[in-house]
């Protein structure tokens, strides 16, 4: 596999430098460019062509929740990670209708970052524990009673691994976290997870998380 083009967006030039030199011993990405603001970032999108934009969000001239709403339309097949220090719900939930993918704080360890990247340009969402936790309590509060189709029991059901895989991962956890807890190969847990999606009809980890709780199994 290619590395991930990556396009670096943040208002601090100090914090660019050092991610960049924090990624780039890492074959996994490679970072194609830097912008300092969203209108930057933006423009930088349209040149460089980059397969994951992490985006700051409070930045000056444009922010990145409008820089991100403005990608997603003009170029929806980049995949834009927030990356920020704020997790509260307002920025969020503004992110995530923007069309952001991923909601990561800027205390993630880099091994959490690079899976994030490659995560997000396979076609995958990522959340921060405390930003995964935010989506499902606002699900469990919307109404039940709402007119739609309810969705139907698994016809597979989940082993009770599985389930213990399916709890970690709806905590943000990575394979290798997961791993670590449950005492399993990463590999291992691996195929827990392509058999936890597949049996929930997911498309990615978040969805997995959403579908299990809609269905109680969390």
């Amino acid at each position: 596999m290619n590395p991930v083009r990556l396009l670096l967006v943040d208002d601090q030039a100090l914090f660019r430098e050092a991610l960049t030199t924090l990624l780039g011993v890492r074959a996994e990405v490679v970072v194609v460019g830097e912008a300092g603001d969203g209108a930057e970032a933006v423009r930088r999108a349209a040149e460089l062509a980059p397969d994951v934009v992490l985006m700051d969000l409070r930045m000056p001239v444009l922010d990145g929740v409008a820089a991100t709403r403005r990608l997603s339309v003009e170029q929806p097949h980049v995949r834009v990670i927030a990356l920020t220090t704020f997790d509260d719900d307002e920025d969020v939930f503004a992110a995530l209708r923007a069309g952001a993918v991923g909601y990561l704080l800027k205390d993630v360890s880099s091994a959490r970052l690079v899976e994030a990247v490659v995560t997000a340009a396979r076609g995958g969402s990522v959340l921060e524990p405390s930003v995964a936790a935010k989506v499902v309590a606002r699900v469990a509060r919307m109404p039940v009673d709402d007119g739609r189709p309810r969705p139907q029991p698994l016809v597979v059901p989940l082993s009770d691994r599985e389930v213990d895989v399916l709890r970690l991962l709806a905590d943000g956890r990575s394979n290798r976290e997961i791993a670590g807890t449950l005492h399993l190969a990463e590999g291992t847990v691996k195929n827990h997870v392509t058999n936890v999606l597949g049996k929930l009809g997911a498309r990615d980890r978040t969805q997995a998380a959403l579908r299990a709780r809609a269905l109680d199994l969390l």
